[in-house]
């Protein structure tokens, strides 16, 4: 059983960085891959970026790719998802996931922990 709790989000001008970070109260974190989503109103949730139980496999959306950086942090049990250079169309809810299985899934069903999501709005 993992406690996601996502925090970073706020109302960001394009083509600033953003950070985002989720702790977790979970014992099993380090056996857990993890993920960030995210979710406009009226739109399907979408795989941003997610990463194994170790951090060394790692698969960014094609949409951030070349400018997003997730990363994670076994001894703290945080995750954390940097955006650089934003765009309006990154405007959403952030959500922080994790999984049952080690290896990492670019499909949300597949993750079965999530945070309660951060907002994340950036103004042209």
């Amino acid at each position: 059983q993992l406690q996601l709790v996502e925090s970073g989000g706020g109302l960001v001008q394009a083509g600033n960085s953003l950070i985002l970070s989720c702790v977790s109260s979970g014992p099993t974190f380090d056996t857990s891959a993890m993920g960030w989503f995210r979710q406009a109103p009226g739109k399907e949730r979408e795989f941003v970026a997610v990463l194994s139980h170790t951090g060394n496999t790692i698969h960014y959306a094609d949409s951030v790719k070349g400018r997003c950086t997730i990363d994670r942090d076994n001894v703290k049990n945080t995750v954390t998802l940097r955006l650089n250079s934003l765009k309006p169309e990154d405007t959403a809810t952030y959500y922080c996931a994790g999984r049952r299985f080690r290896s990492a899934s670019l499909k949300a069903p597949d993750y079965v922990y999530w945070g309660q999501g951060t907002q994340v709005t950036v103004s042209s």
